[in-house]
């Protein structure tokens, strides 16, 4: 038995040694691949992050230079003034109110879902299930039309209201697992208590779900902020624009001016990048508790 065992040993220790000696050979080539793809991403993002910090005859003379001198004039002139300041607004009053109401509706409606037994609850999820297949893009005309006779053209109004309904499949799929996922234990728990069905929700299952509410916040969230093609059909007064369709009225209008516009363009990928930057972990962390729930 000792021989056997030592010549398994030897034979384990002999395919660590193989496994060690070729990770090195192996990796530059992954990293050099990674570091290629990182590359070819970042290249149009920094293009037009030192775009902004040239002139216009500099752009023109070496479209692939770096800035010879800096030039922080064109970032000046869009953060002094104020459209670029309204549409932020605008933009951040869409996407909050968007995520309280994707949020708010897509919880409540998670949670009669998760939790309670009722004639037609799989064909409801089905329902919501299927709006995932049907992208804004298709319905974009029956959309205009309903927001027009509903009286909400060239408002925030009339496109909070559509983007909060589109959010709504990918809150309750992502819900549904972490409310399924609550024990029963600790509702009976509830109950006996003396706690109502409204304050075991709100005391118990916001708390429980939490990662799932933040990971659905968030893209709710970054998908109003990023959200072009229905403010386009909506909103006509730039008073009323946001920053998306905000950037591409600023091109249009400033098209001679190339440098400037790049230094908007900028400037309105910044809020974005950061909010995104810094809730990464948690959409990464509730996606994962909505698959193993």
């Amino acid at each position: 038995m000792t021989a056997l065992t030592a010549a398994r040993a030897q034979r384990r220790d002999g395919r660590v040694r193989t496994d060690r000696t070729r990770l090195p050979w192996g990796s530059p080539v992954v990293y050099f691949v990674a570091l290629l793809v990182i590359a070819v991403m970042l290249a149009p993002i920094a293009y037009i992050i030192f775009g902004g910090f040239r002139t216009n005859s500099q752009i023109t003379t070496d479209p692939a230079g770096l800035p010879s001198p800096w030039n922080a004039g064109n970032y000046l002139a869009v953060v002094t003034g104020g459209v670029f300041w309204r549409q932020v607004l605008n933009s951040a009053i869409v996407g909050l109110v968007t995520t309280v109401g994707a949020v708010g509706l897509g919880l409540m409606a998670s949670y009669i879902l998760a939790r309670y037994q009722f004639r037609g609850r799989g064909l409801l999820y089905s329902l919501f299930a299927a709006g995932l297949m049907f992208p804004i893009t298709v319905a974009i005309t029956p959309l205009y039309i309903v927001v027009r006779n509903l009286g909400l053209m060239n408002s925030l109004a009339g496109v909070i209201v559509p983007q909060i309904a589109f959010a709504l499949p990918t809150t309750i799929i992502i819900l549904v697992p972490f409310l399924r996922a609550i024990p029963d234990d600790i509702q009976e728990a509830a109950f006996i208590d003396g706690c109502s069905r409204l304050g075991f929700f709100f005391r118990m299952v916001l708390r429980l779900s939490l990662p799932g509410v933040i990971t659905t916040g968030i893209l709710a969230f970054i998908g109003s902020w990023n959200s072009y093609l229905l403010p386009l059909f909506i909103l006509n007064n730039e008073s009323t624009f946001t920053l998306p369709l905000g950037v591409q009225a600023f091109s249009s209008q400033y098209s001679t001016d190339t440098a400037q516009v790049l230094a908007f363009t900028s400037l309105s990928m910044i809020p974005a990048l950061v909010f995104f930057s810094l809730f990464e972990r948690r959409i990464v962390g509730g996606l994962t508790g909505a698959v193993k729930g």
